[in-house]
């Protein structure tokens, strides 16, 4: 396990990381998840092993410390993701993020530019989201004030997102789990979506084909965003579909 310390107080991102050919790839998960138990069989996958790989947990969530301090904006999320990746000397890296992780992920390219060389987003986190009681996802979390959401509120959550989800969300810090889905939730200024059209990197956005178009599809597209539909898949592509996760990111990864 690598690790680097990330704020003035000492508290420290954590990766796994698989040895091959630079540049790095850097593996971020969703909101409630980690890293290893996402990406780890894509990362070995014959399409896409031999690189260089750190599969990174964000602070507050899997094997990173948990702050109370910390905001958990996701401005801040990128800035101490940036400097486990100056700690860990992955510039210029290939990033593929999913959900939660790809908001950030757009984030970090748009304040760290020296960071990232090209983007693969999995049905990523594009816009605002109001929160929604009951909801699943950061819109339920984010409709809790965060003293209902110690209280009880993550019970209620666990019932609802079931078994898969709750065994990574539970090993994320609850006041960290919360603060990210409500900053998740409102967004960014410009929203993540207006970020990524303007960066001027390789960008890939992957969503399940079930969920029809992508809203915005054109204007991604005519900005040079490949907007690509991955078949028999629900939310999470690289779990429920693993071969196609691994030909689409491979073809992501080799767009010019």
């Amino acid at each position: 396990m690598h690790n680097a310390v990330v704020t003035p107080e000492g508290d420290r991102i954590r990766w796994v990381e698989l040895p091959g050919a630079e540049p790095a790839r850097v593996y971020l998960h969703g909101l409630g998840s980690t890293s290893p138990a996402y990406f780890a069989a894509s990362a070995v996958h014959p399409l896409l092993v031999g690189r260089r790989s750190l599969l990174v947990d964000l602070l507050g969530h899997g094997h990173s410390d948990r702050p109370e301090a910390f905001s958990y904006t996701l401005e801040a999320h990128a800035d101490a993701l940036a400097q486990a990746l100056d700690a860990a000397g992955a510039d210029g890296a290939e990033v593929i993020a999913h959900s939660m992780g790809g908001a950030v992920a757009i984030v970090l390219a748009a304040r760290h530019p020296r960071l990232v060389s090209r983007l693969v987003l999995v049905d990523a986190n594009l816009d605002p989201a109001p929160p929604v009681p009951a909801a699943v996802g950061s819109s339920g979390i984010a409709s809790y004030t965060e003293e209902e959401f110690l209280a009880g509120g993550w019970a209620e959550v666990r019932d609802r997102v079931g078994a898969h989800w709750w065994s990574t969300m539970r090993l994320a810090d609850r006041a960290a789990l919360h603060r990210t889905a409500v900053h998740l939730a409102a967004g960014t200024t410009p929203t993540m979506r207006e970020l990524l059209l303007e960066l001027k990197i390789p960008r890939t956005y992957l969503l399940p084909e079930a969920d029809g178009p992508l809203a915005g599809a054109e204007a991604l597209e005519a900005a040079g965003v490949a907007v690509v539909p991955v078949p028999d898949c629900g939310h999470n592509i690289m779990l429920d579909n693993p071969k196609a996760f691994a030909r689409a990111t491979a073809a992501a990864l080799a767009r010019d």
